[in-house]
Order: structure tokens, then C-alpha cells, then sequence
């Protein structure tokens, strides 16, 4: 039996599927953040974590320890063609590291034609049309894009959190950053993600914690970002249909930002208004499984 292997590895964990020639799958592990977001050449981020996520998806697959994949594909948060730290090691016979958005698009429409948005702790979309001709929007980092992410959310709360501070005004995020951070001020708030003692993925987090509290709960301060959050995937959507020449056409959504009813609900609308002529669907699989399709057929 031929083995292969599909790692989605993301800014807020790594998810590694084992399956056979048919694609059934074998076993799941999961395992903690791959990106190489301000890694150096000696980090061992990337290396470590798809390793681990592999290692665990063996085990429940009750492999053998001198199983070998005939191919494993890694979708990385980020990838550009090269890794920047120690370079990953996987028992199979050959590896392809790309994108993460190329899996996500395998997963959800299985090789069709469609525009996948992803929004985690970051954000980047990626289409392809009946031509075969694919295209990349966003993806640009925590710095300069991945505008409707979680990070990006959690950002926008503290940026107004701290104007309103400046000028004396109550903001109803800060009590909330605060309690959640344990933290005895928005300067030691700061302070503490410029020194890296909160991560990105932490504040990840609160942005999702808020919504479920916050929006959810009908706060009107929550609720507007995710409206703004929600505006902007189905931008990104628009941006990428236009430049893949897609006047219609599937569009799904994925990621942790996406999964809760209110920002389901909140993203629904956003492209009813935005792109009239997408078809909005559901995934047909996640993206661990969209590396693994690769892996099989490339």
C-alpha cells in the first residue's frame, strides 16, 4: 500500500493527514504554529511542528516506525519558495512545500474552479478559473495586510483602545483586552507583544473570544468590527475574482475567523452586497486534506 501525506501548516497550528491511493484517510495529528514569521536561519519553528503533526497522524494511523510516504505536500502560512530556518524532514520519498493557500483551494473545490478566501490569524485568497489560471490577493503579513484576519481584528480594538485613551475617552475593548491579557494597562499591553511575551496568535485568540462574547451578545463595539472584518474578506474576494477574470463562480471560506455563526452570518452579507455573482459554498474538505488530493495526483 502506498502512503501520502497533507500538512496544513498556519500561523496558529499545524494539521497533518495520512491516507492511502484511494484518499481515505489513515490518521490526523495535530501540532503547534509553522510560519516563519521573524524566524532566523537557526529557528526549527517549520521543522518541529510538521514534523510533530506527522509523527501524531503515524501514530494514529498505527503505522510502523519505518513507514515511508511516497509524497507528502505542506501547504506553509506564507510560503514564497524557500524556508528560512532549518529545513523540514519527513520520512517520504519526495516533499513539496507550497503555499497554504494552494491546499485550502484543493480542499474546498477539489481541482475546480472557485476563489478560496482563508482567515485565521492571517488572511490571503486565491482563485483559479476554467482556464486553469490561478491567482494570489492578499497574504501580505500582520505588518502591512491580512486585513479581516483575527490579528487584524484584535489590532483594530487595541488601536482604538489606545486612541481613546489618548484622548480620555471610555472604550468598552480596553476592560475587555485587559481582563483577557491580565495585563494592568494597554502600555503594558504593548509592551508586552513588542517584548514577545504576547503572540500573534494570542491575540488571535481574543479576537475570537470577542466575537463569540462580544458580538454575539449583541455589543455594539464588537459588532462593528466584525462588520468591518467581514467587509473586508468579501473585498478581498471581489479583488480576487476580478483579477482571475471571474465575472461568477464558487466562493468559499476558511479558517477559524470564518467558523462561528456571527461572522458566518456577518460574511454572507458582505458578499451578497459586494459580489452578487459569487456562489457562496461550503468547503468540500479543509486543507490538510486539499495537500493530501495534491499529493496523490500531482
Amino acid at each position: 500500500m502506498k502512503l501520502f501525506g497533507g500538512i496544513d501548516a498556519g500561523q496558529s497550528g499545524t494539521v497533518a493527514v495520512i491516507g492511502d491511493e484511494s484518499g481515505r484517510i489513515l490518521g490526523r495529528g495535530e501540532a503547534g504554529a509553522a510560519d516563519e514569521i521573524g524566524q532566523d536561519p537557526h529557528s526549527t519553528r517549520l521543522r518541529d511542528a510538521l514534523r510533530s503533526a506527522y509523527d501524531k497522524a503515524a501514530a494514529a494511523a498505527k503505522l510502523p516506525a519505518d513507514a515511508r510516504c511516497t509524497r507528502i505536500v505542506a501547504g506553509i502560512s506564507g510560503y514564497e519558495g524557500r524556508v528560512y530556518g532549518r529545513a523540514p524532514e519527513l520520512p517520504c520519498d519526495e516533499l513539496v512545500l507550497l503555499h497554504d493557500a494552494v491546499i485550502a483551494h484543493a480542499g474546498a473545490f477539489e481541482g475546480g474552479p472557485g476563489v478560496v478566501v482563508i482567515a485565521g490569524t492571517g488572511s490571503v485568497a486565491y482563485g483559479r478559473n476554467a482556464r486553469g489560471e490561478t491567482v494570489t490577493v492578499g497574504g501580505w503579513g500582520y505588518l502591512f495586510g491580512d486585513e479581516g484576519s483575527a490579528f487584524w481584528f484584535a489590532r483594530r480594538a487595541i488601536e482604538d483602545a489606545i486612541r481613546d485613551e489618548d484622548s480620555e475617552k471610555k472604550n468598552p475593548a480596553a476592560d475587555a483586552l485587559l481582563k483577557h491579557f491580565n495585563c494592568p494597562s494597554l502600555h503594558a499591553l504593548v509592551r508586552s507583544f513588542y517584548a514577545g511575551e504576547i503572540s500573534r496568535t494570542a491575540f488571535a485568540h481574543f479576537a475570537r473570544a470577542m466575537i463569540e462574547a462580544g458580538a454575539g451578545a449583541g455589543d455594539a463595539s464588537a459588532t462593528r468590527y466584525v462588520q468591518q472584518a467581514a467587509q473586508a474578506l468579501a473585498d478581498l474576494a471581489v479583488r480576487t475574482m476580478a483579477r482571475a477574470g471571474m465575472q461568477s463562480g464558487p466562493l468559499a471560506f476558511l479558517g477559524g475567523m470564518t467558523k462561528g455563526a456571527v461572522m458566518k452570518d456577518a460574511i454572507a452579507s458582505a458578499v451578497r452586497e459586494a459580489a452578487p455573482g459569487a456562489q457562496q459554498v461550503e468547503p468540500l474538505a479543509d486543507a490538510a486534506a486539499g495537500a493530501l488530493l495534491l499529493a496523490r495526483t500531482r
